[in-house]
Formats: C-alpha cells, sequence, structure tokens
C-alpha cells in the first residue's frame, strides 16, 4: 500500500470451524468439519491503484470448445437439485450462485458458459454440501 492511502472501511466475516465429536466424524469421514460464519470485524479494503508492487495478471479471454462437457456439468448440477437458470438482470456478473441456484447470464459463448458454470458450481458445492 502506497504511504498516506486510505482505504475503505468494510464488515469482513469471520470464519471458523465446527468440528464433529468424534463418534460422528467415524460414520462421515468425507465430512469431518463445517466452516461456520462467527460474526464479522471492521477492515479496510484498497483499490489496486493505491499499492504498490507487482501488477495483478491480465485477464485472458477464454476460448475453446467445451463439447459434450457442458451438457455434463449442467446434468450434474441438476443431480444434485441446484437450479440452473439464465437471468440478464445479473449483468454485469457472468454467473452467481445462491441458496441452491446458479443463474448464467445468457449470450456467453460455450467456453465462457462453461467456465462460468465451473467457477459457481465451486462456490455451492464448497458452501454447501451438494457433492457426494
Amino acid at each position: 500500500m502506497k504511504k498516506g492511502e486510505k482505504g475503505i472501511r468494510i464488515l469482513a466475516p469471520i470464519m471458523g470451524i465446527r468440528r464433529k465429536k468424534d463418534d460422528e466424524a467415524n460414520k462421515d469421514i468425507i465430512r469431518q468439519n463445517t466452516a461456520v460464519l462467527c460474526g464479522f470485524r471492521s477492515t479496510y479494503v484498497f483499490d489496486v491503484s493505491q499499492t504498490d508492487g507487482v501488477d495483478l495478471p491480465a485477464m485472458r479471454e477464454i476460448s475453446g470448445d467445451p463439447r459434450e462437457n457442458s451438457e455434463r456439468l449442467a446434468a450434474f448440477v441438476r443431480s444434485r437439485g441446484i437450479t440452473l437458470v439464465y437471468n440478464p438482470s445479473i449483468a454485469p456478473a457472468l454467473g452467481m450462485s445462491y441458496g441452491g441456484r446458479i443463474a448464467l447470464l445468457p449470450g456467453q459463448s460455450k467456453a465462457e458458459e462453461f467456465s462460468t458454470l465451473v467457477h459457481e458450481t465451486a462456490h455451492l458445492c464448497c458452501v454447501r454440501s451438494y457433492v457426494v
């Protein structure tokens, strides 16, 4: 951070781990512990122009053809009880995941849509226990 710069104060989440009791953990060794929200704390954030150091990597355009992988991933998402919708009102976001739903911005290339669906699926599957 450059000397003298002022950040914006935000509330940041404080995450903790809820550990299972030993007898419960032995029954389900895949899902041992659960991340839980413990509270919030005050912290400061800064724009990248207010910082010194190495530049952030440039964004690359997504290209390629995911072929049948797009439909396979969509089928996986639906099989986990996640609703998949296309919603133009989420712009400028390419995708959003919330409450067992994934919304994708319509009009993306096949490669962009696949990449966005992978990203949003990872959010839901990490936060919620949708993966078996």
